[in-house]
C-alpha cells in the first residue's frame, strides 16, 4: 500500500514523493477468511486503513482525498474513524478506503503514537516506549507480518492508546478543547507537550457537567401557539458513550410547542440531522394536516 493525499491534484515534486513511499504487497493468495481479521504492518503505508466499514466503532464520513496503490491506481477516502474488536476501541484515526484489499497498519503512525515495533525472523513485537512493555506480538505469514485484533485482550490496550497522554493533558490544561491543544502542540507553545494526535474520541464527564447552567427563564403558564406544528423546538444530543441497540450514537429531539408532543430520532452521525428532519417534516405534516411554521434551535451547525 501507499500514500494518501487530500486533493486530486499534486505537483510533480509531490508525485515523486508518493512514488518513493509506495510499498508493493503481493499477498493476494490469502483466502478471504484469513484476511478479514488480520492487519498487515506496512512501513510504506502513511495511515492505518481498511475497506471494511463494519469494523468501525465510530466513523465520520468525509469527502476528498485518495490513496495511491502500488500499481498507481487510486482509491477514494470515504471516511475516518476508530476500529474496535467488538468489545473496546483498539485503533484510532483509521481511513476507510474504497477498493482496498487488505487491512493495513501504518508503522509510522504507530511510532507517532509512542510505540516501538521490533521485527524478528518469525514475528514482530510492538512495545510501549515509556515502560518498554510488550503490548502485542504479530506473526510472519507469507513473508509479511500480521496481527489479529479479534484475539486482542482487554488488559493490554494498544493502538488507540486509552492510556495515552491526550486526555491527561486535556485535564492538565484545565479541560482545554482538543483542537486548541493540537494547535499548541503544532506551534510548540507548551514545553513537554508530547508529539501525539490530540483527538476527541470520548466524552469528558467533567466538561459535560461544567457546561450545565441554571435555567434563567421563568416558567410559562400559558401556551403562545394556537395549533400543532406552529412552532417546533429541537436539539441534538451526542455522541453517547454507549450506542443504542441499533448502533446509533446521537438522539435528535423534537418537541411541539402547542401539544408538547415529543419525537426522538436516532442518528448514527451528526451530519444526518438535516436529512432526517426533511423526512420528518414530510411525514408529520401529512399525518397531522398542518404546516410547520417556525422552528427553534440553539443555532447548531447541524441545523
Amino acid at each position: 500500500m501507499a500514500t494518501w493525499s487530500e486533493s486530486e491534484e499534486s505537483s510533480e515534486e509531490e508525485k515523486e514523493k508518493e512514488v518513493a513511499n509506495m510499498c508493493f504487497m503481493a499477498i493476494d493468495d490469502l483466502d478471504e477468511s484469513s484476511k478479514k481479521d488480520k492487519w498487515f504492518l506496512d512501513s510504506g503505508c502513511s495511515r492505518h486503513m481498511t475497506e471494511d466499514e463494519s469494523k468501525f466503532a465510530f466513523l465520520t464520513k468525509r469527502k476528498g482525498g485518495y490513496v495511491t496503490f502500488g500499481d498507481n491506481a487510486k482509491g477514494r477516502i470515504i471516511g475516518q474513524g476508530n476500529i474496535d474488536n467488538g468489545t473496546f476501541s483498539l485503533i484510532e484515526s483509521v481511513l476507510l478506503v474504497d477498493g482496498l484489499k487488505h487491512n493495513l497498519l501504518s508503522i509510522s503512525q504507530l511510532c507517532d503514537k509512542g510505540f516501538k515495533v521490533i521485527f524478528e525472523a518469525s514475528h514482530c513485537i510492538i512495545k510501549d516506549i515509556q515502560n518498554d512493555k510488550t503490548i502485542f506480538m504479530g506473526h510472519r505469514c507469507d513473508n509479511v507480518y500480521a496481527i489479529n485484533i479479534s484475539k486482542y485482550d482487554d488488559h493490554d490496550r494498544c493502538f488507540s492508546s486509552m492510556h495515552d497522554q491526550s486526555w491527561l493533558w486535556h485535564r492538565r490544561l484545565g479541560h482545554a478543547n482538543m483542537d486548541l491543544i493540537s494547535q499548541l502542540n503544532k506551534d510548540e507553545l507548551v514545553r513537554g507537550l508530547p508529539k501525539i494526535n490530540f483527538q476527541k474520541y470520548k466524552v469528558c464527564e467533567v466538561c459535560q457537567i461544567g457546561k450545565q447552567i441554571k435555567n434563567s427563564f421563568k416558567n410559562k403558564n400559558f401556551i403562545s401557539t394556537t395549533r400543532p406544528l406552529e412552532l417546533l423546538h429541537m436539539d441534538l444530543f451526542g455522541p453517547s458513550r454507549t450506542p443504542s441497540l441499533g448502533g446509533k450514537s446521537y438522539a435528535y429531539v423534537i418537541v411541539d410547542d402547542f401539544s408538547r408532543y415529543t419525537w426522538v430520532l436516532f442518528l448514527s452521525q451528526k451530519n444526518e440531522a438535516f436529512y432526517e428532519f426533511s423526512k420528518f417534516c414530510n411525514k408529520v405534516q401529512n399525518e397531522k394536516g398542518f404546516t410547520i411554521t417556525y422552528i427553534r434551535s440553539d443555532h447548531g451547525r447541524e441545523f
